[in-house]
């Protein structure tokens, strides 16, 4: 999807990325920023590797380290 702009709805990644938000959802995550970022991590994981599982393990990781950076930060 974002290397190719012209993706069907109907095509497998989109679809794959529905469900990976959709777990993520799942389990409580509703911060609409990570959603997003995760979301991009995994898509672009996915176009690279081309493996569903692994492309939600990287993007579990930059969701985690995300956060993990995210709440390190003093609120301003």
């Amino acid at each position: 999807m974002l290397l190719h702009s012209g993706i069907s709805e109907n095509d497998d990644r989109c679809s794959a990325l529905y469900r990976y938000v959709a777990h993520l959802r799942d389990t409580g995550e509703d911060d609409f920023d990570l959603l997003q970022i995760a979301a991009v991590a995994y898509l672009r994981k996915l176009d690279e590797l081309h493996d569903d599982r692994c492309a939600r393990l990287a993007a579990d990781q930059v969701l985690a380290e995300f956060s993990a950076s995210r709440s390190a930060q003093p609120d301003t």
